[in-house]
């Protein structure tokens, strides 16, 4: 029976090449000769740490990191952005949180969305994610275009599809 899985995950690969991206172009950048700038990625908490001489370069290397997300298709909507903070030392510095995982009223509020639309096809919350299941493919892909044109505050791939 074809079944597809609906999960919200980042490339590991991708966010470190992001990371390796813009630390080079730091590097490369006038404005930001002579001063100390940090990017670091803690896997473990999911948490890339930023520091930098003050609140404008702060949001500049931010914002560096963002384009280049954009850049190695990694959506801007799993990042979840802190406030920037002044350190006592006269630097600032922020954390951007990384979002994997469908959150469970998410899930169900899908779930909920996949069944009115009447097709024969059976939705199941499984931890993080919504396994689809029908007897036919384009069911199946009717529901994924349903869940892409829905609005989520977090980006939605599909894998796993069986046939």
């Amino acid at each position: 029976m074809p079944s597809v899985d609906v999960v919200s995950k980042v490339e590991l690969q991708a966010l470190d090449n992001v990371i390796n991206n813009v630390k080079r172009e730091v590097s490369t950048r006038y404005d930001f000769k002579n001063i100390t700038t940090e990017i670091s990625y803690d896997k473990k908490t999911k948490r890339i740490h930023i520091l930098s001489g003050d609140d404008w370069k702060v949001k500049a290397v931010t914002d560096m990191f963002i384009a280049q997300c954009l850049r190695q298709k990694i959506d801007p909507k799993c990042l979840d952005h802190q406030e920037i903070d002044a350190t006592d030392q006269g630097t600032a510095k922020t954390d951007i949180l990384i979002k994997e995982g469908i959150p469970k009223e998410m899930a169900q509020k899908m779930v909920k969305l996949i069944k009115s639309l009447k097709l024969k096809v059976q939705p199941a919350i499984q931890e993080d994610q919504v396994r689809i299941t029908g007897k036919k493919i384009d069911d199946l892909q009717e529901a994924m275009q349903e869940l892409r044109d829905a609005d989520y505050d977090i980006p939605l791939q599909f894998v796993n599809m069986k046939r």
